[in-house]
């Protein structure tokens, strides 16, 4: 095959090639940068070296070359002697920009980063096309960002889409500020004079929409994705969000006409094939719901909510046999996902399926579902499966995370008297009687023979009159 010189491979191939053959043949430095470039992009970094050192010793004096240098030695954590190239770089251009942002890049990875901002101020100082500084700012930016600092960050993404409308990244990383500072009012305000003057920025909409969602205001929302559509009518993102707005005004068959436009514009998302399901269910259309809930799986299979969802539509249907199905389907996918093991948990206690059912309350806990309905259901199944000591156990450990809990303590009273540990019981029933008298009727519904007892009946009668 022939590569002419103006093939943007050329020079890669003949690269390649003469490490193949071990031939010495001549670049110049544009092409070494092209060829380290690619490397570094495509993560190759032996090949960069490569590259980087064969570069210098035909171009001794390229300051790109070096920088290269510089960036790999980062990546590789050799910061002293990166730092060495940089002083010995700086000497040769004092106003190199890039020798600046470098060095800035070298003490933001040790976590100076102010040190780094300090650098990158005087880079803008030297600069000799301040109207091009937009990347100097975005740095300093991001820096503050590093120190949380997000007044300051805020201040100079502004300075990089003043010098830059276009500079989407910054006008994101504005609005990521603000929302961590819970200050939506302010990016709104913002925003709405960034539009005052760029009416077809689809991207400020969206985000405008966005901060609208945030506070309720959906009619508003809905007006800001509108315009965003308006500006670029193939805008995935748009539809989606207006789709979602359009839900929490109960607008559910136009939600699902904004989520339709998006899988005709893109590859489906299973996001949008989720949401179309609920709307579906919503519209009480359930053959369309499932369909959807279904795509979404068949979309996504490590999506957890598609098949929480479609365990949830068939219990809320009274039908745990398929609800019980796609569970367990879930299950096998993903076996260390606790939101699965919780649900199919409940689906088998519908069902009856007892043992089944505590496993999957054991294997919610092993996996850190510390909630105490969990703790309190696995307790009820193992005493139905005369568990007893078992029982006891996982309420021991339950108290460590809720000392002082009258429904455990209840219950841990009711297991040691069943068990005729009877000063075991009798400490526990007090507890509980104290912590909260009218919890009293679980004694009654898990321990029905110890209701009648007169141990027991004295216990929660003597608190009753002791608590008027």
């Amino acid at each position: 095959m022939e590569y002419s010189q103006n093939d943007e491979n050329f020079s890669l191939i003949r690269f390649e090639s003469m490490l193949k053959t071990n031939d010495i043949l001549f670049f110049d430095s544009n092409e070494f940068e092209n060829i380290i470039h690619h490397y570094l992009e495509s993560g190759k970094i032996a090949l960069a070296k490569r590259a980087i050192k064969l570069g210098l010793e035909q171009h001794p004096s390229s300051i790109n070359l070096r920088l290269y240098q510089v960036e790999i030695l980062v990546i590789e954590n050799k910061f002293e002697e990166a730092n060495d190239i940089l002083d010995m770089l700086n000497d040769l251009e004092p106003n190199n920009e890039e020798v600046y942002i470098q060095k800035a890049n070298v003490l933001s990875k040790q976590d100076e980063h102010e040190k780094a901002i300090e650098i990158l101020l005087l880079a803008i100082d030297k600069s000799k096309t301040p109207d091009d500084d937009s990347d100097l700012y975005a740095l300093i930016g991001m820096e503050y960002l590093f120190l949380d600092q997000f007044e300051n960050a805020i201040i100079y993404f502004k300075k990089c889409v003043e010098v830059d409308t276009t500079d989407y990244s910054a006008l994101h990383n504005i609005i990521y500020c603000y929302d961590f500072l819970n200050q939506n009012s302010e990016a709104i305000t913002y925003l709405n004079s960034f539009l005052d003057n760029h009416p077809y920025c689809e991207v400020a909409w969206h985000q405008l929409g966005r901060q609208y969602f945030a506070i309720k205001e959906y009619a508003k929302a809905n007006a800001a994705f509108d315009f965003a559509i308006i500006s670029d009518d193939t805008f995935v993102g748009a539809y989606i969000e207006k789709g979602k707005v359009l839900e929490k005004l109960k607008q559910y068959d136009d939600a699902i006409e904004n989520y339709k436009i998006t899988l005709a514009l893109d590859e489906p998302t299973s996001f949008a094939l989720l949401r179309i399901g609920h709307c579906y269910e919503k519209l009480g259309e359930d053959d369309m719901a499932i369909q959807f809930l279904k795509k979404t799986v068949d979309e996504d299979p490590l999506l957890d909510k598609g098949w929480l969802a479609i365990t949830k539509f068939y219990m809320k249907r009274l039908d745990y046999q398929k609800a019980l199905y796609y569970i367990n389907k879930a299950v096998n996918i993903d076996g260390d996902n606790v939101l699965y093991w919780k649900l199919y948990a409940t689906v088998n206690k519908r069902l009856n399926f007892l043992e089944e059912a505590e496993r999957g309350y054991k294997r919610s806990l092993e996996l850190g579902n510390y909630e105490l309905d969990t703790w309190l259901d696995r307790s009820d199944i193992l005493i139905s499966l005369g568990e007893y000591e078992a029982s006891v156990y996982n309420l021991l450990q339950a108290s460590e995370f809720y000392p002082e809990n009258a429904e455990v303590e209840y219950r841990l009273a009711g297991l040691y008297f069943t068990m005729h540990q009877i000063e075991e019981g009798r400490f526990h029933l007090k507890n509980a009687v104290q912590l909260n008298y009218e919890y009293n009727f679980i004694i009654a519904e898990l321990f029905p023979k110890l209701n009648e007892r007169a141990i027991v009946r004295a216990i929660i009668s003597d608190s009753k009159k002791t608590s008027n």
